[in-house]
């Protein structure tokens, strides 16, 4: 029997173009596992630095740092009974906001709404009244609705000591007493008018001021027995003045409303600035003034 020999085949080898082909596959495979490794990298790194600039910003608005850039002069026009806490709140916020300056024109309500609708810059008005306020929406010189922040009340303000013996409202029409009221189209004579009616008593001061802490000087300066002015004012003046309470003051309290203005140069400052002035810490300086709860 005849053996035949049987011929294996032999492994085919790729052919050196082949072979070329191969290894460019395999070039760009790990190129492509190598891109997406660098891919997730740089995309965690940015979620990292988007989280942390977040965190900061957050950190910052919290804090009430200068995370808003702002920047400029706020000029607010504001009823002199607010001088001494408004004044503080401006250095708070000037300091919370770097290049800031809070720049103030105290005075009476009406004779600074008045200046408004005249077309006085300015950027925020806080009035110690909704009337004198009126005249400015009505003017339409103001953005927005105006937002009640605090109230005051009636106290009269006698010499230390309160060497007149004054007890009531209705002291102070005695004969030969001395006595300063605000104008009555000033918020606190109106207010002040108000008590004197609802009591049925008639009083003729020696001076009507244009504004309560005119008034108060009055007494300060001691041209006159007693005014009535704020117990904010009596509080302010601290042992310049002697304060007594009046049960006719209760229906004669008055509200104060706070506007941002509608031509207002630097509006974005100033709403912050208001933003303050409403927040709990802004609303723990007044009530430490002596300022009641809106």
């Amino acid at each position: 029997m005849t053996t035949r020999s049987v011929s294996r085949p032999r492994p085919s080898r790729p052919r050196p173009g082949a072979r070329r082909t191969i290894r460019l596959v395999g070039g760009l495979a790990f190129a492509a596992v190598a891109l997406t490794a660098c891919s997730s990298g740089d995309s965690g790194d940015s979620g990292d630095s988007a989280t942390a600039s977040g965190s900061a910003t957050a950190s910052g608005s919290g804090s009430g740092s200068s995370a808003e850039k702002l920047s400029g002069t706020v000029t607010v026009f504001a009823a002199a009974s607010l001088k001494e806490s408004f004044t503080s709140l401006g250095k708070t916020f000037e300091k919370e906001h770097p290049g800031t300056k809070v720049s103030f024109n105290f005075g009476g309500s009406d004779s600074l709404a008045a200046s408004i609708t005249s077309g006085a810059p300015a950027d925020v008005f806080a009035a110690a009244s909704p009337k004198t306020m009126k005249t400015v929406t009505d003017a339409k010189a103001a953005k927005g609705d105006p937002a009640t922040f605090v109230r005051n009340q009636l106290e009269i303000a006698t010499l230390p000591g309160n060497p007149k013996k004054i007890a009531t409202l209705k002291d102070l029409t005695r004969s030969g007493l001395k006595v300063a009221l605000c104008a009555k189209e000033v918020p606190c004579g109106s207010a002040a008018q108000t008590a004197l009616d609802g009591a049925g008593l008639k009083l003729t001061p020696v001076s009507y001021e244009q504004d309560v802490k005119g008034a108060l000087t009055k007494v300060e300066l001691k041209e006159v027995d007693a005014s009535v002015v704020y117990r904010t004012d009596v509080k302010a003046a601290g042992g310049k003045v002697e304060g007594v309470e009046f049960p006719e003051s209760k229906k004669a309290i008055n509200d104060y409303p706070i506007a941002l203005l509608k031509n207002a140069p630097n509006a974005e400052a100033a709403t912050a600035f208001i933003d303050l002035v409403t927040s709990a810490r802004g609303q723990k300086a007044l009530g430490q003034a002596g300022f009641l709860k809106p």
